[in-house]
């Protein structure tokens, strides 16, 4: 090996570089995917580019950052930073998986609000027994549809939901034109029949669709959450269940995994999924995408994108 390239920046990677495709030069790569600080080999003085692993890389990759002297860039595959950011040091740029999740998760959305609304997981059960009823179920068309977090992957489930016949309200952090501000929900909420929530988990969003949120919400309506589980008040989320008056699709829950004797399991008019809303064919290749694009604007020395500064 030569001495330029010796001297060329290590990027760690958590799978083989050849999956990317072509890469770009001036870069040295390595496969590495450490459980612990006692795994890490000793280019750990070298690295300067990290890519963790997808399911459960951000709080494990978080924990190895100290002992990653070199280190400028952590490039996550996931869309929420919230289990890595606040292991990040100081001076090391953060950027997400803008863009790699958008379909999977977009496509789940979907699935669940219409799953929800048809009554599947009823038919599915009476499927197990070989039980023939049927019942009369509400449509999505013509429904209005609220969506909490419109950003990339809000987007996403607006364009799946529009051949449905569908109203959609767009709500953000901030108002733009045609999407409403966090602070215009109390007088949104009475007036949709499906809440989809999509926002990352922050200090603003942490607890947003709480006991008065659900409050506002209209009898019967459904709440779907494909964002982070703690953005829902779980105890005042079981209230309403309980009571039937709403109705919930969870891909997310708070607490992560949830127990088997938790009671949402068990509770009326709720449909739970275990976290795969990025979990499908359509990830690793956005993921392979993104993540090569980054590294050749690090290669060239352009600006990286999807960098997270501020809450965000």
């Amino acid at each position: 090996m030569s001495d330029a390239s010796e001297k060329a920046p290590l990027v760690w990677l958590p799978y083989p570089v050849e999956t990317l495709g072509e890469v770009p030069a001036g870069l040295r790569y390595e496969e590495v995917d450490p459980e612990t600080v006692d795994d890490l080999p000793a280019s750990k003085d070298e690295v300067r580019f990290l890519v963790p692993t997808y399911i459960g890389g951000g709080r494990r990759a978080g924990l190895l950052l100290e002992h990653l002297p070199a280190l400028e860039v952590v490039q996550t595959q996931t869309a929420g930073v919230d289990d890595i950011r606040g292991f990040v040091p100081e001076g090391v740029t953060l950027c997400n998986g803008r863009g790699i999740h958008d379909a999977s998760t977009a496509e789940l959305a979907v699935t669940l609000t219409l799953s929800s609304l048809r009554g599947i997981p009823v038919f599915v059960r009476d499927q197990d027994r070989g039980h023939w009823e049927q019942r009369w179920r509400p449509a999505l068309a013509d429904r209005r549809v609220l969506i909490l977090g419109y950003g990339a992957i809000g987007e996403a489930i607006e364009a799946r939901l529009t051949p449905f016949e569908v109203e959609v309200v767009r709500v953000a952090r901030s108002a733009r034109e045609g999407v409403h501000a966090f602070s215009e929900l109390p007088g949104l909420l009475g007036d949709v029949d499906v809440v989809i929530v999509v926002v990352p988990l922050t200090g603003q969003t942490r607890g947003l669709v709480d006991a008065g949120f659900l409050a506002r919400m209209k009898d019967d309506a459904l709440l779907v959450n494909v964002a982070r589980g703690p953005v829902v008040d779980t105890d005042a989320l079981l209230a309403e269940l309980r009571a039937e008056r709403l109705h919930a699709a969870l891909d997310v829950t708070d607490p992560e995994p949830l127990p088997t004797d938790h009671p949402l399991w068990s509770a009326p008019n709720v449909l739970v999924t275990p976290h795969v809303g990025g979990t499908s064919s359509a990830m690793e290749p956005r993921a392979h995408a993104v993540v090569r694009a980054q590294l050749e604007r690090y290669a060239a020395g352009e600006p990286l994108h999807n960098v997270m500064s501020g809450e965000y």
